[in-house]
């Protein structure tokens, strides 16, 4: 009998194992490999014609020291933080209040963010050509108003980029603060009011500390996606706006210079990696008082 406990605790662990396989089969091979392919690729030495040479070299990232290349990161990293930044300050109050709802508004809100995600990303930023273009629904509205004499050009202009990205990412936010929202417990900041404490204090030392966690995720769910979201610049932006994603797909479809843009992915790769850090060096903080 005592002999039997080992080979059936071998067959649970065989089992366990066996269960796990094809995950871990399915991430080794589509995203270790590819991964670990991208950084070999971006030591190699771009072929005259076609291709690459096996030669070892720091060239490619010697490359992204160009002003022009810093300038397309700096460029990226600015409509990121302009974009969170807007997704934040209209999806955590909309997450926040969604999640003081009843029952019934709750489900009927949550099925008007799920519904345009129903048709593809693509179909709804050409949505906004129409609206955007000279002439469009934005322009009557304005001219109907009499805030403007005639069309503008927003359309292929840096705030049409802006407004795609918070359109793209907002539903993100929400969700996020939502989930850390619908867990708290609202009586906790009644409680401070009780006590003398006004209603921006009560926010920020209860909702905003409790929901923090939800906001956080929130800010990674956004920043971390806008850093790599060229089709929104391409759509929307024209060639005006160029981000990292641009350079890269460039540089692929283009110029044909795959370590160089090995290179750029593996950077990219890098700073959205120092950003989930620092999410998770910030939720990992037991004590958030002297964040709020």
């Amino acid at each position: 009998m005592a002999k039997s406990v080992p080979s059936l605790k071998k067959k649970k662990a065989r089992g366990e194992f066996l269960t796990v396989l094809p995950l871990i089969l399915f991430t080794v091979l589509f995203i270790v490999g590819p991964l670990i392919y991208m950084v070999v690729l971006s030591f190699m030495t771009r072929a005259e014609t076609w291709g690459t040479l096996p030669e070892f070299t720091l060239k490619n990232y010697a490359d992204i020291g160009q002003p022009v290349y810093l300038e397309t990161f700096w460029q990226s990293l600015r409509l990121a933080v302009i974009s969170t930044v807007l997704v934040i300050a209209i999806g955590y109050p909309f997450g926040y209040f969604m999640a003081k709802l009843g029952p019934k508004w709750k489900k009927r809100t949550m099925l008007l963010l799920m519904i345009p995600f129903w048709t593809s990303s693509l179909i709804r930023l050409y949505g906004w050509i129409i609206i955007f273009r000279a002439g469009g629904v934005f322009d009557q509205i304005l001219m109907a108003l009499h805030i403007t004499s005639e069309p503008l050009k927003v359309l292929y202009t840096y705030p049409a980029v802006v407004v795609g990205m918070v359109y793209a990412l907002l539903p993100f936010m929400i969700f996020a603060v939502y989930s850390s929202a619908e867990k708290l417990d609202f009586s906790l900041v009644e409680a401070a009011r009780d006590l003398g404490a006004s209603p921006m204090k009560a926010f920020l030392t209860v909702s905003l500390k409790l929901t923090l966690p939800g906001l956080l995720s929130g800010v990674v769910l956004t920043f971390v996606p806008s850093m790599g979201l060229f089709f929104i610049a391409d759509i929307l932006g024209g060639n005006k706006v160029v981000l990292v994603g641009n350079l890269i797909q460039e540089q692929l479809m283009k110029a044909h210079n795959w370590p160089f843009a090995a290179a750029l992915s593996v950077v990219l790769l890098l700073l959205t990696t120092l950003i989930i850090w620092l999410y998770r060096k910030l939720s990992g903080v037991k004590d958030l008082e002297g964040l709020v």
